[in-house]
């Protein structure tokens, strides 16, 4: 009897079992969350402030790059006027030295020789002079007393003339070996600094042989490259920011010269950029880029071109429109420089203020979140 109560209990538990399973796979279910679903809500993108740039009217400057090195404005070379040995060198490389200052002397012992054989022959030749005027005058009044004849008083002034030739000839070997004697003492014709040297004392020269380089930094130069295709937007007088390699901050300098040929082998125009040295920063021979402003235009809106793409349809920018992504198309103009940044004009699309993002961050999508972290303190 117990055996069989035992088996209708185990029935009837199983039935309960069966019925629960139907009940529990008849109820309606909710559905899978697909990937579609999962697509629709975007993840919020964080930017830094740097990464976000704001439309602001600007100078737009218009300018041309230019590239070269500086050369001096003022050089000159000091060279010997006379062979001989050089008896002293009295400046080096580096050294200042004032227009007219002595820079070198020459030996001076066979110049002061001639110097003395030409003094002698010009006494010499005054003591002829003298006899012949006295022997002249003597024979003037001797004819017209009668007592010689007119050929003989034209024979004295004859001597006489010749006597006086005689002392204006050795008047200009005397001052030929005397310029010879102050070209012994070698004077710089510029102020500035010694560039090169090429002599020491004791050492023989011929004449024109150059001893001292003189360079004045004051004024230096800036010959540069100009496509022709340009040279007509290029004036005298207009302004031209410099950057030296190894110096910092820009230069200022103008345009002061435009060659009026093209450089051979080449479709340029060399042009001339002045820059003022007061202090000495600069070098004869530093490399320097240069940025001729062609035009100015204030309160232009503009923004950095990297902040402007662009795709098959034109140029857009994305923007932060209510914490959101939005993606504005926009006509552009100018490119030009505003201090050291690269800009472009913007003509329409967006207006005044509105914030933009400059970074490529890949495909962005309109009506993602976004959120920008503030600035670290003490950033700029």
């Amino acid at each position: 009897m117990a055996h069989r109560t035992r088996k209708i209990v185990i029935a009837v538990l199983t039935l309960a079992a069966i019925a629960a399973g139907v009940h529990w796979a008849m109820q309606p279910k909710a559905p899978a969350p697909s990937a579609q679903t999962s697509a629709a809500i975007p993840a919020t993108l964080e930017f830094q402030s740097q990464e976000i740039t704001s439309a602001e009217p600007v100078e737009l400057k218009q300018v041309l790059q230019l590239s070269g090195s500086l050369r001096a404005v003022d050089l000159a070379s000091v060279k010997s006027k006379v062979a001989g040995d050089v008896r002293d060198v009295l400046v080096r490389e580096g050294e200042p030295v004032r227009a007219g200052q002595v820079v070198a002397r020459m030996d001076v012992i066979e110049h002061e020789a001639r110097v003395a054989q030409a003094r002698g022959n010009l006494n010499n030749a005054r003591a002829q002079l003298a006899i012949a005027a006295k022997t002249r005058e003597n024979n003037l009044a001797l004819v017209e007393q009668g007592f010689i004849s007119r050929n003989a008083f034209d024979n004295s002034a004859s001597q006489f003339e010749a006597a006086s030739a005689a002392v204006d000839a050795a008047q200009g070997a005397l001052d030929l070996v005397m310029k010879s004697l102050n070209d012994t003492v070698l004077r710089a014709p510029i102020a500035g600094l010694v560039s090169a040297r090429y002599v020491q004392p004791g050492e023989k020269v011929a004449t024109d042989s150059k001893l001292l380089d003189i360079v004045n930094l004051q004024k230096l130069e800036l010959e540069a490259a100009v496509p022709a295709s340009d040279i007509a937007q290029v004036a005298i007088g207009q302004p031209v920011e410099l950057q030296v390699e190894g110096q910092t901050g820009p230069f200022a300098g103008k345009v002061v010269r435009i060659n009026p040929a093209t450089q051979s082998g080449s479709r340029s125009v060399p042009v001339y950029v002045q820059l003022t040295n007061p202090q000495n920063q600069l070098r004869v021979g530093m490399f320097a880029e240069a940025r001729l402003v062609l035009t100015s235009r204030s309160g232009v809106l503009a923004l950095p071109q990297d902040a402007v793409r662009k795709d098959g349809n034109g140029s857009y920018v994305f923007t932060i429109d209510g914490g959101k992504i939005a993606r504005h198309p926009v006509r552009t103009g100018a490119s030009g420089l505003d201090g050291g940044q690269r800009l472009i004009e913007i003509l329409s699309g967006i207006e005044r203020g509105a914030q933009v993002i400059r970074a490529d961050m890949g495909n962005l999508q309109p009506g993602t979140p976004v959120h920008i972290a503030p600035a670290a303190a003490g950033s700029k």
